[in-house]
């Protein structure tokens, strides 16, 4: 396998600062195929771009697609790392198994996207300046008219540079419980990362911006009580310096960084309950955070449910959350150390 020689960073054509969360088109992708009944095999580096597929494909007529986001992370010791990637590796072969898909294995993966980082390494972004978010995608790309899984499948990593969530630091974002929507119900697929199941909260979530929230929080299906996602990203919120977030009953997407968050938590001493959270429990607690890849911890300032409002604190991040978000980056911009062995260096 081809590795690449170590390249700085910093380039001439990047203005680091004015990186947003958004795409950037970089330089190589990673690709492989296989299909049904045939074992997966490596695949190889391309330039980023297009890929030929049938309109009868699976994943365009069925949503028979995952995907997966990680991000690397160059280090105060100039060092390139991803974030527990054997977590998303193993997450997409659940997902797999649930959407009929033959699973990529860890290994494979692993190595796909550690080439794909390496290969538009200059696209790293500095320490504290952004990170390069890494997008692994599986789908059914063979095609098949009837309901069915299709006959092949590909397996696609491409990268882009993204700045900082928090530009000027992390601030307290205002939220909408939905009473209208629900993200997930028991027995489907709301505890996979399908990509069928964001396309249907991109109308609840402009809606709620336009109202003057950052976002929605998802209640269950069942009973309307409970609160399961804050759009795409993990619930938390503190009480009496004890943390609680809703428990993974196969709606929820099992959130790497909310696992983390839970283990992190533990480790500095707090209690973490794993139960199901009210939406009036939730409202009276005294902090209150979502968290997922993007933003690692966003601190909530508020919930606003019908013509109830809750603020936390004065509305910025609690005492707790602060804490938790900067043990977790200090953890991943290796100013803090790794005591869980989260990090995977990527060999350059």
């Amino acid at each position: 396998m081809k590795r690449y020689g170590r390249v700085r960073s910093m380039s001439e054509e990047v203005d680091w600062d004015s990186l947003t969360f958004s795409l950037t088109p970089t330089d190589t992708m990673y690709l492989t195929e296989t299909t049904a009944t045939e074992p997966w095999m490596p695949g190889s580096l391309r330039p980023y771009g297009a890929i030929p597929m049938s309109p009868a494909a699976g994943v365009l007529n069925y949503g028979q697609g995952l995907f997966e986001g990680m991000k690397a992370f160059r280090t105060s010791k100039d060092r390139v790392v991803f974030f527990r990637p054997e977590e998303n590796a193993r997450r997409m072969q659940r997902g797999a198994d649930r959407l009929k898909m033959p699973p990529v294995p860890e290994s494979i993966f692993i190595d796909a996207v550690e080439q794909c980082v390496q290969a538009n390494i200059k696209w790293v972004p500095p320490t504290g300046r952004g990170a390069l978010y890494v997008r692994p995608l599986l789908m059914g790309s063979g095609p098949v008219l009837g309901v069915a899984p299709a006959p092949s499948y590909t397996y696609l990593v491409y990268v882009t540079p993204v700045g900082p969530y928090f530009k000027g630091g992390v601030s307290a974002i205002d939220l909408l419980i939905s009473e209208d929507y629900h993200r997930a119900a028991p027995g489907g697929s709301g505890g996979v990362k399908a990509i069928g199941n964001y396309a249907p909260g991109m109308m609840p979530s402009k809606k709620a911006k336009a109202a003057g929230f950052a976002e929605v929080i998802y209640l269950d299906a069942e009973t309307h009580n409970y609160i399961e996602e804050v759009g795409a990203a993990n619930f938390f919120c503190v009480k009496d310096n004890t943390l609680y977030t809703p428990e993974l009953t196969g709606t929820i997407l099992p959130g790497i960084t909310r696992q983390s968050i839970i283990e992190l938590a533990r480790h500095n001493g707090y209690d973490v309950v794993e139960t199901k959270v009210s939406a009036e429990f939730a409202m009276g607690a005294d902090e209150a955070f979502c968290c997922g890849t993007a933003a690692v911890i966003s601190p909530i300032g508020s919930i606003t449910k019908g013509g109830e409002k809750a603020v936390y604190g004065d509305g910025k991040p609690g005492p707790i959350t602060e804490q938790l978000y900067s043990h977790l980056v200090g953890i991943q911009n290796e100013t803090e150390e790794d005591l869980f062995g989260w990090l995977h260096e990527i060999p350059l």
